[in-house]
């Protein structure tokens, strides 16, 4: 009897340990688990650059492809009014990985890069952030001496006036027609000196062009023409 008293405290023992174990493994797999840290490392480029259009932009770029740009800028060329845009879009895969690995190169942006020579033109005061679950750090530049640095910043500036083009064309199709024509031109000439990138992001209004039989042949064969151009951009990546 006395045996069976022991048996079955020790079994009481080990049933608690075993529900002290259980929880201790749960907290431990809660605190690592993925969904804790599920919000994707971000990548933020930023320009303010005063009497230029638009005088403030910014691109979030996150490492699962999502990207969100905001501008404050003119409506379009001929008018002084002013709006803020913004626009949410998917960046392509060898966008997205080219942007995280120049910012490893950089070092994640945690010391100075900006040259530090104040005779250098006035470009824009321009500022690279990186975040994660871990760790968020900063630096501003009006020029940058590293290399991934000036990269991110062309790829950057690349993608803004791809999305600059977008936002003008769905202006201009709205209000004013007949200025499609011109700036379809400009940004097919940008497009063939691969000075706009991520044409995917702005489709949806070239399309939105290209399917309204009120806009004149003419550019809505441009449209289309810019579309496939950006359709064999994105075969060759």
């Amino acid at each position: 009897m006395i045996g069976t008293r022991e048996a079955r405290t020790h079994r009481a023992v080990r049933g608690k340990l075993l529900i002290f174990l259980a929880a201790g493994l749960a907290l431990m797999l809660m605190w690592s688990s993925p969904a804790r840290g599920a919000e994707p490392a971000t990548v933020t480029f930023s320009l303010d650059f005063p009497n230029s259009d638009p005088e403030h932009y910014s691109i979030v770029a996150a490492s699962d492809g999502h990207a969100r740009y905001q501008c404050s800028g003119k409506i379009s060329s001929d008018s002084d009014d002013r709006e803020n845009y913004q626009t949410e879009f998917t960046l392509s895969d060898a966008t997205r990985a080219r942007i995280f690995d120049l910012t490893a190169q950089a070092h994640y942006f945690s010391g100075k890069i900006d040259s530090g020579h104040r005779k250098l033109a006035f470009t824009g005061s321009k500022k690279l952030t990186y975040k994660d679950g871990q760790r968020e750090s900063a630096a501003a530049y009006n020029y940058s001496p590293l290399a991934p640095v000036q990269q991110l910043t062309e790829l950057f500036q690349s993608v803004a006036s791809t999305l600059e083009f977008g936002r003008r064309l769905a202006h201009y199709h709205r209000y004013q027609k007949l200025a499609l024509d011109d700036e379809l031109k400009q940004m097919e000439d940008q497009l063939h000196r691969g000075a706009i990138i991520e044409l995917q992001a702005v489709r949806p209004v070239l399309q939105e062009i290209y399917d309204d039989s009120s806009v004149i042949n003419m550019v809505r064969a441009r449209a289309q023409r810019i579309m496939e151009m950006g359709n064999s951009t994105a075969a060759r990546h």
